[in-house]
C-alpha cells in the first residue's frame, strides 16, 4: 500500500499531507524551525504518519524557499564569475531601477552586485552569435584564472561566455579545466542558453550561488527522513510546477527560488474551475496568479533580491533569472506581518513578519507586537481554543495588549478599530497584488472565481474579492494546507532551452527533448512520458519576443504569435516574424490516487464528531445548517461586535453573512451579504448578493 507525502515549509508554518492509495489524506501543521528547516519537516511529517508504517511511504514531494532566502538573505557560497575578454564590467555595473522610496534620495546607493568585481575574470576568446569560432581559447590563461580563484579560497564559479548558447565548446572546455581546481563549476550553456548576456550570465551565478547549499540541504533532508524510515526519494517543485529528482534540484537550483508558491497555484487549479484567481495568504506573505483555461499564467524571467513592489517582479528590481516561473504577484502581507504606526502617525501593516519565532503575540513565545493575526483574534474571527487544530491555543489578552499599546493608544482609537483597521490595511495590501496580475494585464478580475487557501487566506478571502467585483469564492477543503497539497498535484518534469536563429526546429527540439529526458531518466518516447514544444517568437527588427505553443504549420504558428502578442499588449498588429528560441518541457506523469478530503492529523475544533474523511464532512451541497456555537465577531456592516454562528464543514449546508466556519487548519470568514454552502466537492463556496 504505496503513500506520497507533500511537505511545504512556510515563513511561519511547516505542513505536511500524506496521501494514501485511496486517495484519502491525512495533515499535519507545526511552526517553522529556521535554524535548521529539517527539524520542522519532521515533526510535521510524523505527525501526518499517525500510524501509518513509514516504509510504505514511496514519494516524497517537497517545496523549499532555501533558494529564495539563500538569496534574500545573502547566506550563499562566494561566486567567482568568468566571462569572455572585454565583458568583465557587465556584472558589477549591473541594473537597477528606483523603487519608490529611491526615488528622491539624493544618497541613494545601488546594492551591491551578485558576484564583488573583484571575483570577475575574463579569459580571451571569442564566439559569435553563429556559433563561429573567432578567438581560440586561451586554456593558459583558463589556468591561471583558475588557480587565482583557488588561492582565494573561492569554492564556486560561474562561467558565461558571450554567445555560448549558439556553441558550447569553450565553456565545456574551461569547466573541464577549473573542475580540477574548484570543487563547484556552473556554466550557463546547461543552465539556460538563451540570448541576453546579462540575465543570462545571472542566472548562472545565482544557480552557483545556491547550489552547494541546496545540495546539503536536501543530503541533510534525507538523511533525516531515513532515520523515521522513510527511504523514498526525495522530488522538489521547481517554479513552474513541475517536480524534479533530488539530484537534479541541487544542480539546477536556480530553478527552485519559486517553488513552495507554485505548490499552490497547483492546489487552486486543481479545483476544476477554468478562470481562476488563486489567492494563497500564509504567515509571511500573500500570493495571487491567474490561471485561464485551467492553466497558470508562465513568466521566463522574474528578478529576485530586489526592493519594491509584489516580490521584486518589477524589471531592473533585483536579480533576474531566466527560468519559467508560475507568474505570481507577492506581497509581505500574512498573519504574522507586524502592524506599525510610522512617524507620522500613519497605520502601516508590513512587510516585516514576526515569523514563527517569536511570532505573533498571541503565540505567547514572546513576540510583543501586533500582528494581523493578533488583529483577527482581536476581531473575533479566530477561536483562540481550536487554532491550528486546538494544538497550538492563542491567548486573546496578549494579543490585545499588543494591539492597545501599539496601535490603538498611539492612535487615539478603540482596540477593535485599531485591530479592523490592520484587516482592512492587509487587504488593501492583497488587492493590489491581485491588482497587478489582473488589471494591470488588461483583465477584468469580476469574470474570474477566487480560490482561497493557506493558514490565513479565507479569512480575508471576500472581503478581497469583493473589492474586484468577483462574487464567488471557492474555499477548497485542504485550504489550510493547499500548497502542501498541491505538491502531490505535480508530476516528474524539466525544462530545456536553446536560443537558435534560422536552425532547424525538428533538430533543436529533438536535442533538447533527448537532454531534457535524460535529465528525467527517461526515454522521450517511453509510456507516460509527453513532451510539449514551445517557440520564442518575435516580429523581425523587435527587441523582446513572446512565447507560443509550436506547430509544424509556419501561418499557424504566425497566427499564435499575433493572438499571443495581441492578448499581452492589446494590439491586432501583423508583420513579418522570426523565431529566436526553442523550448521543450518533458513530463512523466506520477502514479495517484484518485483524491478525497482531509482527514486532520492535529484535533479539529470542537464541535460534533465528524465522519471518517474529512473534518465535519456534513451534507454537501445543502441540507440542514448547525452551528457548533455562537461567538461575538466584529463586522461593522452590522454595528460592530455582534453574536455570530460558527460551524464546521459537517453542518454546514447553506448559511448567510455574517457567520465564521472553522477547519482544523483554517477559519473561513462570512462577512454580511454573502452566503456560504458546502459543494459536493467538500468545498466551502462563498458567494457574494448582487449589488
Amino acid at each position: 500500500m504505496s503513500h506520497a507525502i507533500g511537505v511545504d515549509v512556510g515563513g511561519t508554518f511547516t505542513d505536511a499531507v500524506l496521501s494514501g492509495p485511496d486517495g484519502r489524506m491525512s495533515v499535519a501543521k507545526c511552526l517553522s524551525t529556521h535554524d535548521d528547516p529539517t527539524d520542522g519537516i519532521v515533526t510535521a511529517v510524523t505527525a501526518a504518519l499517525g500510524h501509518t508504517d513509514p516504509s510504505a511511504v514511496t514519494r516524497v514531494v517537497h517545496a523549499t524557499t532555501l533558494a529564495t532566502n539563500a538569496v534574500l538573505e545573502r547566506r550563499g557560497v562566494r561566486v567567482a564569475y568568468v566571462t569572455t575578454l572585454g565583458f568583465r564590467s557587465a556584472i558589477p555595473l549591473g541594473r537597477y531601477a528606483r523603487v519608490e522610496e529611491d526615488r528622491y534620495d539624493l544618497r541613494f546607493d545601488p546594492p551591491a552586485p551578485p558576484v564583488a568585481a573583484e571575483d570577475c575574470f575574463e579569459v580571451p576568446e571569442r564566439v559569435n552569435s553563429r556559433g563561429e569560432v573567432l578567438r581560440p581559447l586561451d586554456e593558459a590563461a583558463v589556468v591561471r584564472v583558475g588557480e587565482e580563484i583557488a588561492r582565494r579560497g573561492v569554492t564556486a564559479v560561474a562561467v558565461c561566455l558571450l554567445h555560448s548558447y549558439a556553441n558550447p565548446s569553450h565553456e565545456r572546455r574551461i569547466a573541464e579545466i577549473l573542475g580540477a581546481l574548484v570543487p563547484t563549476v556552473v556554466i550557463s550553456s546547461e543552465v539556460w542558453p538563451e540570448l541576453r548576456e546579462y540575465e543570462r550570465a545571472t542566472t548562472t551565478i545565482m544557480s552557483a550561488y545556491v547550489g552547494p547549499v541546496m545540495a546539503g540541504y536536501l543530503r541533510r533532508l534525507t538523511a533525516r527522513l531515513a532515520a523515521v524510515g522513510i527511504t523514498a526519494p526525495v522530488h522538489v517543485m521547481d517554479s513552474a510546477g513541475g517536480v524534479m529528482s533530488a539530484e537534479l534540484a541541487a544542480r539546477r537550483a536556480v530553478t527552485t527560488i519559486e517553488s513552495g508558491p507554485a505548490a499552490g497555484v497547483l492546489a487552486a487549479a486543481a479545483t476544476g474551475y477554468p478562470d481562476v484567481i488563486s489567492f494563497d495568504m500564509g504567515g509571511t506573505t500573500a500570493k495571487t496568479c491567474v490561471i485561464r483555461d485551467g492553466a497558470p499564467e508562465i513568466t521566463h524571467e522574474f528578478h529576485v533580491g530586489g526592493k519594491g513592489s509584489f516580490g521584486g517582479r518589477r524589471a531592473g528590481t533585483g536579480v533576474p533569472v531566466k527560468t519559467p516561473a508560475i507568474d505570481l504577484a507577492e506581497v509581505g502581507a500574512g498573519g504574522g506581518s507586524v502592524a506599525w504606526v510610522d512617524p507620522a502617525g500613519a497605520l502601516r501593516v508590513g512587510p516585516r513578519s514576526a515569523g514563527s519565532e517569536p511570532g505573533p503575540a498571541c503565540y505567547g513565545l514572546g513576540g510583543e507586537e501586533p500582528t494581523v493575526t493578533d488583529a483577527n483574534l482581536v476581531l473575533g474571527y479566530l477561536d483562540p481554543a481550536s487554532f491550528a487544530g486546538g494544538t497550538m491555543p492563542l491567548s486573546r489578552a496578549l494579543a490585545e495588549k499588543a494591539v492597545d499599546r501599539h496601535l490603538a493608544g498611539p492612535l487615539g482609537v478603540s482596540g477593535a478599530e485599531a485591530a479592523h483597521a490592520v484587516h482592512e490595511i492587509a487587504n488593501a495590501s492583497m488587492g493590489s497584488a491581485v491588482h497587478v496580475v489582473t488589471v494591470q494585464r488588461g483583465i477584468d478580475p469580476a469574470g474570474f472565481v477566487m480560490v482561497a487557501f493557506g493558514g490565513a487566506g479565507p479569512m480575508h478571502a471576500a472581503r478581497v474579492a469583493s473589492r474586484f467585483g468577483i462574487s464567488t469564492v471557492v474555499v477548497p477543503a485542504y485550504c489550510g494546507v493547499g500548497s502542501a497539497a498541491g505538491l502531490l498535484s505535480g508530476d516528474l518534469s524539466t525544462d530545456r532551452v536553446r536560443s537558435a536563429l534560422d536552425a532547424d526546429p525538428g533538430q533543436v527540439f529533438a536535442a533538447l527533448a533527448t537532454a531534457a529526458a535524460r535529465d528525467l531518466g527517461v526515454s522521450p518516447d517511453s509510456p507516460g512520458v509527453s513532451v510539449t514544444r514551445s517557440a520564442d517568437m518575435r516580429f523581425t527588427g523587435q527587441a523582446h519576443d513572446l512565447t507560443v505553443p509550436w506547430t509544424d504549420s509556419p501561418t499557424e504558428l504566425a497566427g499564435r504569435f499575433s493572438a499571443r502578442y495581441l492578448q499581452v499588449y492589446g494590439i491586432a498588429q501583423e508583420g513579418p516574424t522570426e523565431i529566436v528560441g526553442y523550448r521543450v518541457r518533458v513530463t512523466q506523469a506520477a502514479a495517484r490516487a484518485p483524491r478525497s478530503p482531509a482527514t486532520p492529523a492535529v484535533p479539529a475544533a470542537p464541535g460534533p464528531p465528524a465522519p471518517a474523511g474529512l473534518p465535519g464532512a456534513g451534507t454537501a451541497g445543502g441540507g440542514a445548517t448547525r452551528p457548533v456555537r455562537r461567538r461575538s465577531a466584529y463586522f461593522p456592516e452590522a454595528g460592530g461586535y455582534v453574536e455570530v454562528p460558527v460551524f464546521t464543514r459537517a453542518g454546514l449546508g447553506e448559511v448567510a453573512g455574517p457567520a465564521i466556519v472553522e477547519d482544523a487548519e483554517s477559519t473561513i470568514v462570512v462577512p454580511p451579504g454573502w452566503t456560504a454552502r458546502l459543494a459536493e466537492t467538500m468545498s466551502v463556496i462563498l458567494t457574494e448578493a448582487a449589488r
